[in-house]
């Protein structure tokens, strides 16, 4: 289990980002990294199961005009990674993680429909100035994202949102416990609270513009 944050604004508070990251600790308690660009902060808690000295994030592409801040296992990166090898694209780690940076890079979002695992990740792309939210086809890995005033955040639990957005507010959805309490669950995409959402399964979130 890993956990994922970050918002999209036009000014990133770097210590924002951390306390955040911080909060999901839990989640990940092998390793934290965090990235601040123009317009983005990033960060990740980790726990180290595919090569475990080289597999820091948020991981980028050579340039640092991508980066990734990724939970999950992408199950046929093996395959992938050859495939983009062949394409001349040169890996420095032997991540799964790194496997979608390139096949970002060589197929655009369309590398998400290759993908085949368990994942929640979101994918910077700084020369766009564009955000790509993803989440796996039977939502294993958990996503919840949020907007407040064209700032964007996103995190693997909600909580961090809260600190990501101070001006969101702890509204109840009672939308949401009509549904709990008649149906026994909270159906995606919505929360318990109003202005929260989660990320449905095999779905895309592209924030880039102000939109």
């Amino acid at each position: 289990m890993c956990g994922i944050v970050g918002l999209m604004a036009p000014e990133v508070d770097r210590s924002m980002i951390e306390r955040a990251t911080d909060m999901i600790q839990h989640r990940g308690p092998d390793d934290a990294g965090i990235y601040v660009g123009a317009g983005i902060g990033l960060g990740a808690r980790r726990l180290s199961i595919i090569d475990l000295t080289g597999g820091h994030q948020p991981l980028s592409n050579e340039d640092g005009t991508v980066w990734i801040t990724y939970n999950g296992e992408v199950f046929n990166a093996p395959e992938l990674r050859a495939e983009l090898e062949r394409c001349g694209h040169r890996f420095r780690t032997h991540t799964d993680t790194e496997t979608i940076v390139h096949g970002y890079e060589e197929w655009g979002d369309e590398v998400v429909t290759r993908l085949r695992g368990m994942f929640a990740f979101a994918l910077w792309d700084a020369r766009r100035e564009r955000l790509l939210l993803a989440r796996d086809r039977l939502a294993i890995k958990p996503l919840y994202y949020a907007e407040d005033r064209g700032r964007v955040a996103f995190a693997s639990e909600i909580r961090p949102l809260f600190t990501l957005l101070p001006g969101l507010t702890r509204q109840v959805n009672h939308e949401s416990l009509t549904h709990l309490f008649t149906t026994g669950y909270i159906p995606t995409p919505l929360t318990s609270f109003a202005h929260i959402h989660k990320l449905p399964a095999a779905h895309l979130l592209i924030a880039e513009k102000g939109q």
